[in-house]
């Protein structure tokens, strides 16, 4: 176990946060998985006396950006200025403590990003292919997946894409889809030939999984991250495209190659690095990025949402490895990647679509920072998915930060100032109340840094209130409005550990509350020092205190109310048009209960997996979208319920006797198998 005693101070690390998309508003789900874990991580390891970087910025390439501009008529380079802008000031306001919020659409990043490309492709590392995709003759451009909609050869949905349909959730190959219309000029595209460059990443498995596994034993990675990692390595990693057709973007650094650029997932990672060196060239040290990504003493964190560990674990790593394997100059790997789950908002996944959810600086408009860093903070998704409710924030705002913290710090200040000139008193004789107060003051922040050094914020968040709950209860143990009249050297020793504690309060909640620490320390008119002051007796007799200010007001039901009262009335998702059938049309599908016996990739498909399934009476092979849902071994086994009567279809060249049932989840692309009790038969019919 990682012991914050073990760790010494100054020691140089990286921290970086994924690249949120220029394409829309920063909402509390994004604080939640990659930004605010980091920044409390950030900050208390600066409190610690480390040499430290803190590294983010936007990513500003690839697809949905080009679609928005098309839809509004308007350049890309004006939609990402334009939310570039806009997400950088609400992480202002938030408070969170970049180094630097950088941008993949600056010339330094694409430098970056295509001497990565030319050293894979001088080491004959990168494999050119040849496949067919849709182009539109009329703008004269291959057409990604979200720019072609058709009629499902499935349901007939008719606002599919090019190979798969959103409704139904089938997979197909192109050129099966039918009336295909582009989506630029609404013509009909033709299927025509293209090539695209491809990363070898099943070549780097092995020294993957070994990589893994050292960091793990060494440095103990969440559960959630090592399972992510290891469904990847169980169905096998395959060849990815590093490049595509179209023109916004990283261009492809080889002559004679024009209209293609890099792959968003490979550039965008590398603007890690990219954004670093920005940061030496303002700082007037064009080197000094090679002292930390190039250096075998830094301590590299990657900080993200599930949604991206596999690019930080299995892709980045990759594709480090590959440059130094050909260079002098080495990179870093990630030492550990504390991916967090999703936070929801009132039991439902944020929806901007619905308009569900809060932007961050909407919300910053209404409420000060330091109020919903802490509410996050307390309820981050660590090791699984949780929710942001109005009450909650309410309750916590009003019991916790107002009623605990700011009631112990306002009630010690009222009774200085009362009593004691406004001056820290001086300790007399020590009791065991105030003993035991003043062990729990020294051992509690060495507590809090243990977890903090294994990344589990939420118990860190908990234990430093636990800190303010126990000071009120020395308080109130203490009786000073008692001792005050009867006993006044016993009073002002309470006082004088009460403010000690207020400094060391001040000291462990400013990677979480900032901006209040701030005010507490003016409040006590010293400067805050470092970590390792915690605990030890920082107000001396006879300091002058400032006069206090109310930290935290409390939020009245109405605010809540009108923020409720927002939300659409009608919170579902809006109701789909669904055509009713008959009791006969029904029975005419024959739903069986069957088990998987065999699974198996499905070539040139990310997504569908082959099945071998027995029914009882006889066995079939099903093709499946389940490959980002499920490993192979996990499916192994499965009773589960198809569609035992429908048309034989062939997918990506591989006949499919039938369909699987399974439901959406809140992650986006991944579904849940329907499975059946193992005590049911094979070749049993649902009703």
């Amino acid at each position: 176990m990682v012991n914050a005693k073990d760790i010494p101070s100054g020691e140089k690390v990286l921290v970086t946060s994924a690249l949120p998309y220029a394409n829309g508003n920063i909402h509390l789900g994004h604080l939640s998985g990659a930004y605010l874990p980091a920044d409390i991580y950030v900050r208390y390891k600066r409190l610690k006396g480390d040499d430290i970087l803190y590294i983010c910025g936007s990513d500003e390439h690839g697809v949905p950006i080009t679609i928005t501009a098309d839809k509004e008529k308007v350049t890309p380079k004006e939609i990402i200025d334009r939310y570039h802008n806009a997400n950088k000031n609400a992480f202002e306001k938030f408070g969170m403590s970049f180094d630097i919020y950088s941008r993949t659409s600056l010339p330094i990043h694409h430098e970056t990003a295509q001497q990565f490309f030319k050293s894979f492709h001088d080491q004959g590392l990168l494999v050119e292919k040849k496949s067919m995709q849709f182009y539109d003759e009329k703008v004269n451009m291959f057409l990604p997946d979200r720019y072609v909609e058709g009629t499902c050869p499935r349901c007939g949905n008719e606002e599919a894409r090019s190979d798969e349909c959103e409704k139904c959730g089938s997979l197909y190959d192109p050129s099966e889809l039918k009336n295909p219309k582009s989506k630029i000029s609404g013509e009909t595209p033709i299927l025509k030939e293209t090539s695209h460059w491809f990363f070898p990443l099943g070549k780097y498995q092995e020294r993957l999984v070994k990589y893994v596994d050292e960091m793990n034993e060494k440095f103990g990675w969440k559960d959630n991250v090592l399972q992510y990692c290891k469904s990847w390595f169980n169905d096998g990693l395959k060849d990815r495209a590093v490049t595509r057709d179209l023109d916004w973007g990283v261009k492809v650094p080889l002559d004679g190659v024009d209209n293609k650029v890099l792959y968003v997932w490979f550039e965008a990672v590398l603007g890690y690095i990219s954004a670093t060196k920005e940061l030496s060239l303002q700082r007037g040290e064009p080197d000094m990025w090679k002292s930390y990504w190039q250096s075998a003493d830094t301590k590299y964190i990657a900080f993200i949402g599930k949604d991206n560990v596999v690019f930080h674990t299995i892709i980045f790593p990759a594709m480090l490895m590959a440059w130094n394997d050909a260079n002098a100059d080495k990179f870093v790997l990630p030492q550990n990647v504390p991916a967090n789950e999703f936070l929801n908002f009132e039991g439902k996944k944020f929806s901007k679509s619905r308009g569900w959810g809060i932007d961050v600086d909407e919300f910053l408009n209404l409420f000060p920072a330091d109020l919903l860093r802490y509410t996050l903070a307390a309820n981050l998704p660590e090791n699984k998915d949780t929710d942001f409710f109005w009450k909650e924030f309410q309750g916590r705002t009003n019991g916790e930060l107002a009623d605990i913290l700011g009631n112990f710090i306002n009630r010690t200040f009222t009774f200085a100032h009362k009593h004691f000139e406004g001056k820290v008193p001086e300790r007399g004789k020590l009791e065991k109340i105030d003993l035991d107060m003043i062990e729990y003051l020294k051992t509690q922040p060495q507590k809090i840094a243990d977890l903090l050094e294994r990344y589990k914020i939420k118990d860190a968040v908990f234990e430093m209130m636990n800190l303010a709950r126990a000071g009120n209860k020395y308080f109130n143990d203490s009786e000073p409005w008692v001792s005050s009249k009867k006993n006044k050297e016993q009073c002002a020793t309470t006082i004088n550990i009460c403010l000690n504690t207020i400094y060391t309060l001040a000291e462990v909640f400013e990677p979480v509350i900032p901006f209040s620490s701030v005010k507490i320390f003016k409040m006590l008119n010293i400067s805050p020092t470092t970590w390792e002051k915690c605990g030890n007796e920082n107000m001396q007799a006879g300091h002058k205190l400032n006069e206090p200010e109310i930290l935290f007001t409390k939020i009245e039901d109405k605010m809540i109310e009108e923020q409720i009262n927002k939300l659409p009335q009608n919170d579902e998702t809006p109701k789909e048009v669904i055509e009713e059938i008959t009791i006969d049309d029904f029975k005419r599908v024959k739903l069986r209960v069957a088990k998987i016996i065999a699974a198996e990739n499905v070539k040139k498909s990310d997504k569908l997996l082959k099945l071998q399934i027995d029914l009882g009476t006889e066995k079939r092979q099903l093709v499946a979208g389940i490959a980002k849902s499920y490993s192979l071994e996990e499916l192994i086994g499965k009773k589960i319920l198809i569609v035992a009567n429908l048309k034989a279809a062939k997918l990506f060249g591989v006949e499919s006797q039938g369909m699987i049932l399974a439901v959406d989840t809140p992650e986006e692309g991944k579904v849940k198998i329907i499975e059946i009790d193992e005590s049911i038969n094979l070749g049993s019919t649902a009703k």
